[in-house]
């Protein structure tokens, strides 16, 4: 099972950026989708934005134009780009590894992202 490891969270203020690292232990480029999740304290885990092998992305309605997901398969890494970010950004984000849209294989350990003035 591959091990995920998140980086680059932290504080922000509203209307600033962050980028997210995870580093997987193994080659990515057999891994069908990789993919950020967020989970905000008492809801529940919610999709940020996925990416295909194929390099085509999916993103949660609520950061649509706002996120961008890339893989490097050369650094094993999947990134998240996040602009021009809210206060109800604030949330753990979890890394996470999949053979299908729906079929998720491995987690990170998660990693605070908050927003706020």
């Amino acid at each position: 099972q591959v091990q995920l490891t998140e980086s680059g969270g932290g504080l922000v203020q509203p209307g600033g950026s962050l980028r997210l690292s995870c580093t997987a232990s193994t080659s990515i480029a057999s891994i069908s989708v990789l993919g950020w999740y967020r989970q905000a304290p008492g809801q529940e885990r919610e999709l940020a934005a996925r990416i295909a092998r194929s390099g085509s992305p999916d993103y949660g309605n609520s950061v649509k134009g706002r996120f961008t997901i890339s893989r490097d398969n050369a650094k094993n890494t999947v990134y998240l780009q996040m602009n021009n970010l809210k206060p109800e950004d604030t949330a753990v984000y979890y890394c996470s590894a999949g053979r299908s849209w729906c079929e998720i294989d491995s987690w990170g350990q998660g990693i605070q992202v908050t927003v706020s003035s």
